[in-house]
């Protein structure tokens, strides 16, 4: 199952309503951010490595999870708190990844 059709079928199950363009658009994030984080002195391939692959569903779910709240720190309401810990990205999800570097 592509990464589409596994995001759609997780948001159905929660009965999340967003666009394709918002998931593509959220797909192409956590990938952005995935190769920023593996390559930070090269140059990035077009795609993420396959084990990094469920990483940028979970960081795409993650960013989709969050639309409409981007930047908040701290929010309580009703008895529920939400903090997040980075504007954009957990900083929990980026820590998995293992920057790449070679030595001259």
């Amino acid at each position: 199952m592509d990464m589409m059709c596994r995001i759609k079928a997780r948001l159905q199950s929660e009965g999340t309503i967003v666009t394709d363009n918002e998931i593509t658009d959220s797909i192409e994030m956590a990938k952005n951010a995935i190769l920023a984080r593996r390559f930070p002195f090269h140059e990035w391939p077009n795609e993420v490595e396959p084990r990094y692959q469920d990483l940028q569903y979970r960081i795409a779910l993650d960013l989709i999870n969050k639309m409409g709240a981007e930047g908040e720190m701290v929010h309580n309401e009703n008895g529920v708190g939400r903090t997040y810990q980075s504007a954009w990205i957990s900083e929990q999800l980026l820590s998995e990844i293992t920057p790449y570097a070679k030595v001259p």
